[in-house]
């Protein structure tokens, strides 16, 4: 079945690449954004004639096979030697398409290489070059992702066409150039955050804080904890010795919140009791504590989301651990870091700001979802950096909900130019807003696509050679002001095709104006 579809689509792109060139000139390329427009419109794609699905396929590349072999998945933890194959302005997500042309011969050994090796087939590293702006010369970044090869095909002059999929992040230990010139490094997997999900002990009903000072409050039955440990009756179940298992940072922590919780019970006593939370909508979901509480907990101090802290703040140590000593936390805390209401967050935002593809068959996996948004969200190539560097699940939707949240226009990187606001995002393609593709000479490009542009100016004539976008031809665009060039103009070749024209800005040459 999925042979099939990919073998209509194929056909499509067929007959939009035998069309004859007809590009008019189009009007008003130049216009600026209407100011007064909401941000947050997403572009229509009602009277879209263009099947965003024939982008994903890459078929510019030509005839590539499929390896038909899919890599094992390693431990947390695992070292391995891997060849490495270093991009600028790229940064490859797990799970995400990274189409190359390889054509330095170099990285054709480090595909061969990958090919061939018996310890970790098929696979190869994928990592971020970037200008080090104090020597000038080339880094490599220290998290990179592992990519297996999917498709592949030499090609007569000696290049390598090949399709790879991110598969998991690593940290890179050191680089070498082996014998046969290929880049290798030697790698160590990543150990993935487990997706935090607010305790069931967080949604109990919590005896008045004013009975904590006394320590004369009953413990909750172990039913409310969904098991106990027997075994440490003793010294665990007081509150001296729970705070001696926490780091200095943690215990001022428990204790400030504590503190905050009792000035606060002792006010509203009621409405606490009644709700365990004196948050009770989303307005608290990503801003401060009422009162004077967010000043008190520290998002970074609070480490809710990793597993550390799971076990110290909300997982008991025995049947007749004190409830509200370990885990007396508000409800719009836990709501804070828990991964699944973030996921939902980030689902909606992009729903409502991007509009495709859709996230909530993400929903339900987190960490997934955090990787896409990750690939797929329209901001420069640094911030997505920063994004993969995040080790917690909840830290990285948080932090991609604030982008979704203040990302307002795209700049020139070089002479700060705005170039396109975030309602002028057009998806043309299956993938997302934003995609990697590969020119003929090999060079890998990220672009995001806009339906208007500001501040550009054409620099070439048409061409349907090698587009990635079958039925558009593209003409090089560079910043009218500092001459940088800033990605292409894509034209329909068919006067039929809608979108008539679109932008494609490389990620890499623009800078994020967060509002």
């Amino acid at each position: 079945m999925e042979n099939e579809v990919e073998r209509r689509l194929m056909e499509q792109i067929l007959q939009l690449d035998n069309e004859e060139l007809q590009i008019e000139e189009v009007e008003g390329l130049n216009e600026s954004s209407d100011d007064d427009r909401d941000a947050s419109a997403v572009a229509s794609t009602e009277d879209f004639t263009f099947n965003t699905n024939l982008t994903s396929l890459h078929s510019y590349l030509g005839e590539v096979d499929d390896t038909r072999h899919r890599s094992a998945i390693w431990e947390g933890g695992a070292i391995l030697n891997l060849p490495l194959i270093s991009l600028e302005g790229v940064v490859l997500f797990p799970e995400a398409t990274l189409p190359l042309r390889v054509v330095q011969p170099n990285f054709v050994a480090a595909v061969n290489r990958a090919m061939t090796q018996a310890d970790a087939p098929y696979t190869m590293g994928v990592v971020r070059a970037y200008g080090d702006p104090e020597f000038g010369q080339l880094r490599l970044a220290k998290i990179g992702t592992t990519a297996e090869i999917r498709q592949y095909r030499p090609v007569e002059d000696g290049t390598i066409n090949v399709v790879t999929r991110g598969q998991q992040r690593f940290r890179l230990r050191r680089s070498w150039i082996d014998a046969e010139g290929a880049p290798c490094g030697e790698i160590q997997i990543i150990e993935e955050d487990l997706p935090f999900r607010t305790p069931r002990v967080a949604n109990a009903k919590l005896l008045p804080l004013s009975n904590l000072r006394s320590q004369q409050m009953p413990c909750l039955n172990a039913s409310s904890y969904g098991g106990g440990n027997e075994e440490n009756d003793s010294d665990a179940n007081s509150e001296e010795s729970f705070e001696s298992e926490l780091s200095q940072t943690e215990r001022t922590i428990h204790q400030s919140a504590i503190g905050a919780c009792y000035e606060f019970d002792r006010v509203n006593e009621s409405k606490s009791n009644q709700s365990g939370s004196p948050c009770l909508n989303d307005s608290c979901f990503f801003g401060s504590s009422p009162s004077n509480q967010g000043k008190q907990i520290k998002n970074a101090g609070l480490g809710i989301g990793t597993k550390s802290m799971v076990r110290k703040v909300a997982g008991p140590r025995s049947h007749r651990s004190c409830a509200v000593s370990r885990a007396f936390w508000p409800n719009w805390v836990y709501r804070m870091y828990d991964s699944y209401c973030l996921a939902q967050k980030a689902a909606d935002m992009w729903k409502q700001i991007i509009g495709m593809p859709s996230m909530e068959g993400f929903v339900k996996k987190p960490d997934l979802l955090s990787f896409h948004i990750g690939s797929k969200i329209p901001i420069s190539e640094p911030t997505r950096q920063e994004l993969l560097e995040i080790d917690s699940i909840s830290y990285r939707l948080r932090r991609e909900i604030e982008l979704l949240g203040r990302l307002d226009r795209i700049r020139c990187k070089i002479c700060q130019t705005v170039i396109a606001r975030r309602s002028d995002m057009l998806v043309m393609s299956s993938d997302g807003p934003l995609g990697a593709y590969v020119n003929a000479y090999g060079s890998v490009h990220e672009v995001m696509t806009f339906c208007k542009a500001n501040g550009l100016a054409l620099r070439s004539r048409p061409s349907k050679e090698y587009s990635w976008f079958p039925g558009y031809a593209w003409t090089i665009i560079h910043c009218a002001c500092c001459e940088t060039h800033m990605g292409w103009l894509f034209t329909a070749t068919n006067k039929k095709m809608k979108p008539e024209y679109f932008w494609g800005i490389r990620s890499c040459q623009v800078t994020d104006d967060m509002r």
